[in-house]
């Protein structure tokens, strides 16, 4: 008894779509939670000096922004040069489009401290508001991702709790170093 093996063919790199490496609901998580401690972590870091002038609430929510524009770019980089797979035209283009959900866990804060900035509300202790804010939404977004995996209420409290320790972790740290 002769065993024979035939050659199968490769497909052709064009013949199929290209699959995503990152699942949609992975890159929220991951991209959530970087945007909101990358944001936690801006503000601190920010209102150190107690510039707390509208300009400098304006300063700070572009520094935010452009902060938050510049890690999209760097992970997507990242994921693209890292991905050992023959790359397509336009991959690149996907890859950073896929970067989304870190710019726009940083966006209410970014408008938080423009607002600020625009005299919306007081520029002086904003930074507060904005602590919780990342606290809150990194909460949240731990909460929804583990209810979307069917893990239990109780277990995605749970998980909420520990992502929102991480902006909780950046709070402490800025009243430790202040």
């Amino acid at each position: 008894m002769g065993q024979t093996t035939a050659a199968v063919p490769e497909p052709h790199p064009h013949s199929q779509p290209h699959p995503h490496p990152h699942a949609t609901r992975e890159n929220i998580l991951f991209g959530g939670v970087y945007g909101a401690v990358l944001a936690c972590s801006m503000v601190a870091a920010l209102t150190q000096y107690g510039h707390t002038d509208r300009g400098s609430r304006r300063y700070d929510a572009l520094w935010l922004l452009v902060t938050a524009a510049a890690s999209a770019l760097a992970h997507g980089y990242a994921h693209y040069i890292a991905e050992r797979a023959p790359h397509r035209r336009w991959d690149a283009l996907r890859t950073l489009r896929d970067e989304w959900p870190l710019v726009a866990a940083a966006l209410p804060t970014v408008l938080l401290l423009a607002g600020a900035g625009w005299g919306w509300w007081p520029a002086n202790g904003v930074e507060y508001a904005a602590f919780v804010l990342n606290i809150a939404l990194l909460f949240c977004l731990g909460l929804v991702t583990a209810r979307w995996s069917a893990r239990s209420w109780v277990a995605a409290m749970v998980i909420g709790a520990v992502d929102a320790l991480l902006g909780v972790v950046v709070v402490v740290a800025n009243a430790l170093i202040k």
